[in-house]
């Protein structure tokens, strides 16, 4: 039996990711991307990835910032991943470089295909079970793998069909589904079966919207992390 802990779209926000590590065992820890971006303790929580994760993803936040072309981004978001450059180190920037947007993982004898985005688009790509549920078993059957790991929505699913299981973990730093609390999934893989449980977490969202405000970052940015939206 495999325990891991799924995490995405952190989002620079240490309050929340620290808050979700104090929840855990010795799960593995995955993070599906979106490492930064909006939130104002980028190379905080990279370093703290470096050191707890086993795998991480590039997002598309993550890569905005590291390349500098905001073209596809609204305002806010171009004005965040700009911020996020100047300020991330030699170091953290490094780390986030060297990372793929997807890859797949054996665990248990499952084959994972780990995706920030989608795996037609990795990094832009949302991939919501409203409009694309039809597709989760085709997907499944032409990766040739028996589940679907993937982010960037900031909103929590579970899928399960025949051809295997499709979720998404929901976002640490920043939830888009109404519910404020950090989001995050553990994962049971026995017996070639893949059981995701959805999990919640309150974390000091006050302390990190006064950060993002000290920062000089959109205000917008601060309160929506009271929001979850």
């Amino acid at each position: 039996m495999k325990k891991l802990a799924f995490i995405s779209d952190v989002h620079a926000n240490l309050e929340a990711l620290t808050a979700v590590l104090d929840t855990l065992g010795e799960e593995e820890l995955v993070c599906l991307g979106d490492s930064v971006g909006y939130g104002a303790s980028p190379n905080e929580v990279v370093g703290v990835l470096r050191k707890r994760a086993s795998l991480v993803l590039l997002g598309n936040h993550d890569n905005a910032a590291l390349a500098g072309d905001v073209s596809l981004f609204n305002p806010r978001a171009a004005m965040g991943a700009q911020w996020t450059a100047r300020e991330l180190t030699p170091e953290s920037r490094g780390f986030l470089a060297s990372k793929p947007s997807m890859m797949e993982a054996v665990f248990e004898g499952v084959r994972f295909r780990l995706v920030h985005g989608s795996p037609d688009d990795p990094l832009r790509e949302y991939v919501d079970p409203l409009t694309h549920s039809k597709l989760f078993g085709h997907y499944l059957t032409k990766l040739g793998v028996g589940a679907i790991a993937l982010g960037h929505t900031h909103i929590p699913y579970t899928w399960t069909g025949t051809e295997g299981t499709v979720f998404n973990p929901g976002s640490v730093g920043q939830p888009r589904d109404g519910d404020w609390r950090a989001s995050f999934a553990l994962v049971t893989v026995q017996e070639r079966r893949v059981t995701v449980e959805h999990r919640r977490v309150a974390y000091d969202w006050e302390l990190a919207a006064q950060k993002i405000r000290d920062a000089g970052l959109p205000e917008q940015f601060a309160s929506r992390l009271s929001q979850g939206f």
